[in-house]
């Protein structure tokens, strides 16, 4: 067998692997019960929601960082399990979504998380229980 061929195997393997580890990581992180469902059905204001958190300038860095990384994330026409398929396709997107809220509230606090919620109180009552936080808000 050449070289090249070698490489190109170890290369091909080495992806392939890497591929299933990240799978192995959404399926860990993927939100329990009916929340991954509710969070696809809420992607687009969820989409919404992170923008405007990214841009405000009283979250700290690191987080506005986090959440800019999210959105060139979400805009790669790449993804993990390619959107055509149905309902897998979009499930990858909600659960990086679901993990990086998570973290957001951890360091910035639900009070962010409800200021910047662009859709309905049921929405972000969802987005709440996504986020692993009480669902009564202080609105």
């Amino acid at each position: 067998m050449s070289t090249w061929l070698s490489v190109s195997l170890a290369v091909g393997g080495g992806l392939l692997l890497l591929w299933l580890l990240a799978l192995a990581a959404l399926v860990l992180a993927r939100p329990r019960g009916n929340l991954l469902t509710e969070a696809i059905r809420l992607l687009p204001d969820l989409l919404r929601l992170v923008p405007r958190l990214a841009r405000d300038r009283t979250l700290p860095s690191g987080v506005r960082i986090r959440l800019w990384l999210l959105l060139a994330y979400l805009a790669m026409p790449l993804d993990l399990v390619p959107d055509f398929i149905p309902v897998l396709g979009y499930a990858d997107d909600a659960i990086v979504v679901a993990a990086v809220l998570r973290s957001v509230v951890r360091h910035a606090g639900a009070d962010a998380l409800t200021r910047h919620w662009p859709g309905t109180d049921d929405g972000l009552t969802a987005v709440r229980r996504l986020a692993g936080l009480p669902t009564t808000t202080p609105r």
